[in-house]
């Protein structure tokens, strides 16, 4: 294969630059990122021997010039990687994660570039550079210095091996974790033991098994997360356990997706790398350069948080465990698998809510067009054409174009929701084509969710959680397509990770907002709107259940630091007892409410971007509540609103701290007050 037959390696001629998949093979990958690996080094090397003193220009933003060969490579196979892993596109994954780690350090860790950047940086107080240019000069000083550009020699060679290593591993961790989660995949022989589902949950079931040869069977596939939206419908109380048994199961069993010995050793070499740079702990190697500053903080934050939550919870099982008393003609004691089940008869009883009776009311496409994209164009000005002349790395896969509302072309938008046995689980928001005034590119952004595909003719009806999703995600994308930046370094989602779920759950508020809910909450066969009576109910019950849901997050937070508190010394034989050792030091030991993910399937902290970080989630809430009281003091749903959150945070990505960003829209620093509301924990 030669470079100039290799469509990874020259620019798509697809709108927005969107990558060709129709040309692009799995062994397409490797050559072209040995190809762009090589053209990086290349373009570095013309910036460090320049034999001029270092300047804004001919170091600082010739960096940002150069791997755009890279980048594009890049951006086009993990995008597939997550989305579509097939056998061939795993095994390129394991191949290049080394390398990729390799090529990262020989950038990261370059003294001669490093003194480069170092020097601009000393003049920095002297330079005549706009806000955006200084904050790229300290970003990449800061950067450098905290991946070890600064080390000895001897420091940075096994600084290299263990990110190495590390990549490996947590191409592992995901490797297993995916394999592990289609193994475990639930089959039923009968759709009695699915009592409870709709038809088109059973369709979706029975498509599953027969794409895998199990014909009038049915399967039920697992999400990322602990429970499983089917608990809260399924009747039959074996059916609900097994589900749960299966889930919680995932990567810990003693085979060879067991991700237990994987997670131990990621867990040990991230001490050690941070030992190698100078900080006590892999959480305080991450926090230093967050928003949070110190795992401290984190900690303060995590404690405070626990006590009333856990307290909630307690509350919350008495209540399940009266209704089990009242309806069963056996009471027996509430346990995981009960919890969304008997929640939902609690919620009924009280507000007379069955969100599982709602998804007639949730059809997906009017989920995304009439909310969505409706909540969008009213905030934003701007909509949203399908291009079905334009195919993605999936046929499942659809693009729009997003155009402002004077008609200035946004980008491309891609929306991936159905799940897949190739498919990671969760979901996610990622780049295709970052957006750069340098580069004169504009943005291409995917959400990928997880929705069960039902059968032929079967609308796809969501529930409430996957609305939620979907708005959710769909907050990341307008980040991504939002901002505007010089520079590719600060390029949308490109932000301090404890802040960057900030405007995602900001996106959220839209959900129940009248004008919004009322435009696509509507019966998929009658058209009927969401009975008014039924609104209201839904909003009065949005601390419902909070304890739950809270412990079960805040535990999982707490077991990320507990795994990256520790020195390279700790030695953690067995996963199951450490975690209840954390578990039970913060008090969120209830075995009715599991965390929401175990260590083996814990893919955010040990496979992903997340480490030492999952606390970002509520972290960034305290900001995302504060919003939600900003636009309700001031009108809602308005382009006024939508311009002012667009112009001074979605539009300026990672080119301005992020506090300072939150200052200049709300005009003050925010406050936790609603989010202790918000969340029940204010009483």
């Amino acid at each position: 294969m030669t470079d100039a037959s290799n469509p990874l390696l020259q620019p798509s001629e697809l709108p927005y630059g969107l990558p060709d998949y129709s040309a692009i093979r799995p062994d397409h990958y490797l050559p072209a990122f040995r190809t762009a690996f090589d053209e990086h080094l290349r373009e570095i090397a013309r910036i460090t021997m320049v034999r001029s003193m270092p300047t804004f220009e001919n170091t600082i933003e010739a960096i940002e010039r150069s791997g755009e060969m890279l980048d594009r490579v890049a951006h086009a196979f993990y995008t597939v990687s997550s989305a579509d892993a097939t056998p061939e596109i795993q095994a390129v994954d394991e191949q290049l994660a080394p390398l990729m780690a390799a090529h990262t350090d020989a950038i990261a860790l370059d003294a001669a570039l490093y003194w480069r950047v170092q020097q601009v940086h000393a003049q920095l107080a002297d330079l005549d550079l706009d806000d955006e240019q200084r904050y790229l000069v300290e970003r990449h000083h800061r950067e450098m210095t905290h991946a070890g550009a600064g080390l000895d020699d001897d420091a940075k060679r096994r600084l290299t091996a263990l990110n190495q290593q590390l990549s490996t591993l947590s191409t592992a961790f995901e490797r297993n974790l995916l394999n592990d989660t289609n193994d475990l995949a639930v089959v039923f022989d009968s759709a009695d033991e699915l009592a409870g589902l709709s038809s088109g949950e059973l369709s979706a079931a029975s498509r599953s098994a027969a794409e895998r040869g199990l014909d009038g069977k049915f399967l039920v596939s697992l999400p990322l997360f602990t429970g499983h939206p089917s608990l809260a419908q399924l009747r039959d109380r074996e059916s609900r356990r097994r589900i749960m048994d299966a889930s919680r199961a995932r990567a810990s069993r003693d085979n060879a997706n067991d991700n237990g010995p994987v997670l131990r050793e990621i867990a040990r070499l991230r001490a050690e790398r941070a030992a190698i740079l100078g900080y006590d702990s892999h959480a305080a190697y991450v926090t230093a350069d967050e928003t949070a500053r110190t795992p401290e903080a984190v900690e303060r934050m995590l404690r405070e948080l626990a006590a009333p939550s856990a307290r909630n919870a307690r509350a919350e099982r008495d209540a399940l465990r009266a209704i089990v008393d009242e309806t069963e003609d056996t009471p027996f004691t509430v346990e995981a698998h009960d919890w969304a089940f008997y929640t939902e008869k609690v919620r009924t009883a009280r507000y007379s809510i069955d969100t599982g009776a709602l998804r007639p009311w949730f059809e997906a496409e009017r989920v995304l067009q009439d909310g969505v994209f409706f909540a969008a164009t009213q905030l934003y000005g701007v909509t949203f054409t399908e291009r079905a002349d334009l195919t993605a790395y999936h046929p499942g896969a659809r693009v729009f174009e997003v155009h402002d509302a004077d008609g200035t072309a946004v980008g491309l938008y891609v929306l991936d929701l159905y799940t897949r046995d190739s498919k990671r689980g969760g979901a996610w928001m990622n780049p295709l084509v970052s957006q750069s005034r340098l580069r004169g590119t504009l943005p291409v952004v995917v959400n990928n969710l997880n929705v069960a595909l039902p059968g032929d003719g079967e609308p796809t009806l969501l529930t409430l959680d996957e609305v939620t999703t979907l708005f959710h995600e769909f907050g990341h994308a307008l980040h991504g397509l939002f901002a505007v930046v010089t520079y590719p370094h600060f390029s949308g989602t490109n932000v301090f990770r404890d802040f960057v779920e900030f405007p995602s759950q900001v996106n959220e508020m839209w959900i129940l907002w009248p004008e919004v809910l009322d435009n696509y909450a509507r019966h998929h066969e009658t058209g009927e709107p969401l009975d008014a009576a039924i609104v209201e109910r839904l909003r009065a019950t949005e601390t419902f259940n909070q304890g739950h849901d809270t412990s079960e997050y805040l535990a999982a937070a707490w077991l990320d630091q507990a795994w990256h508190r520790g020195g390279p010394d700790a030695a953690i034989d067995d996963v199951a007892a450490f975690e209840a050792a954390a578990l039970a030091d913060i008090g969120l030991d209830d075995p009715a409410v599991p965390t929401r993910y175990s260590s083996t399937y814990f893919a955010h902290v040990f496979s992903g971007g997340y480490s030492a970080g999952y606390y970002s989630y509520i972290w960034s809430e305290v900001l995302d509540a504060d919003t939600v009281d900003w636009f309700r003091e001031n009108g809602g749903l308005t382009r006024e609103n939508g311009d002012r959150f667009r112009a001074r945070l979605l539009g300026v990505g990672g080119s301005k701290d992020p506090l300072d960003a939150y200052r200049d829209f709300r005009g003050r620093d925010a406050e936790i007050a609603p989010l202790l509301k918000r969340r029940g924990l204010d009483r």
